[in-house]
């Protein structure tokens, strides 16, 4: 009876759904500024989302895959790495264009030389806004005083100005939905023989992605880029950060 009682009342039984958190006190203050940015961006103006890929092993991958009757689909769980890549990269988001080098490791040198391609590449641009997470390398006082070293350059380089994510909001990072969609369509279900032969597929992934949306600006869909797991734009509503292909 009270079963009955309950279910005709409406109540159902559902698991809780986990939402995106952030513990910054400014959290709100930090998302509006970005919003701010890019609700007023001029054509003059690009902005960057900045983040690195990695470190990553390079051997035989696993994944889903489609199969054949009888196949058997296995990937060792103990093997010898072929060495590993890290990926910085950045996401000019008016233009969708991704910008990459791999690095040895992730510290402020990497975040400068990174600053310092995006102004020999968008040398006609006046400011170039970059925005990533709260890791030690993005907010290091050495990266700022190369920063402010720039800017101070005589008006030879575009502006350089920060729009930091707030801390514990990897979610909001929009590259880290191309990453998500890069690893499921190069790293997973992949054997390669050496770390050069999985740089040449991921160079050749962004060079024909970065292509696409110079002819098709407007158009996502159709191509293996498609598997990006979100829009490449900023809401909070994005998880830009897929767990499952990083």
């Amino acid at each position: 009876m009270i079963g009955t009682i309950i279910k005709k009342a409406g109540y159902k039984w559902r698991k809780a759904r986990v939402v995106l958190t952030s513990n910054d006190p400014e959290y709100k203050a930090k998302v509006g500024a970005i919003q701010t940015i890019l609700s007023q961006l001029k054509t003059t103006e690009v902005f960057f989302s900045i983040d690195e890929y990695g470190p990553s092993a390079v051997k035989k991958k696993g994944g889903r895959k489609r199969i054949a009757p009888g196949e058997v689909y296995t990937v060792p769980q103990r093997q010898a790495s072929k060495g590993f890549l890290i990926i910085s990269g950045a996401l000019e988001l008016s233009r969708n264009q991704v910008t990459h080098f791999y690095s040895k490791k992730k510290n402020t040198e990497e975040m400068v030389k990174m600053m310092d391609r995006l102004l020999a590449e968008y040398s006609d641009c006046t400011t170039i806004y970059v925005s990533w997470d709260a890791a030690s390398c993005h907010i290091s006082k050495e990266l700022f005083t190369e920063i402010k070293r720039r800017n101070a350059d005589g008006g030879r380089h575009p502006i350089v100005k920060t729009a930091p994510l707030p801390a514990g909001a990897q979610f909001l990072n929009i590259i880290e939905s191309v990453f998500s969609g890069m690893s499921r369509a190069i790293i997973h279900n992949s054997n390669y023989p050496s770390v050069e032969a999985a740089q040449q597929a991921i160079d050749t992934y962004f060079a024909a992605r970065n292509e696409s949306f110079r002819k098709h600006p407007k158009k996502a869909g159709g191509k293996i880029w498609g598997a990006e797991r979100v829009s490449n734009e900023f809401r909070e509503s994005n998880n830009c950060k897929d767990p499952l292909y990083r």
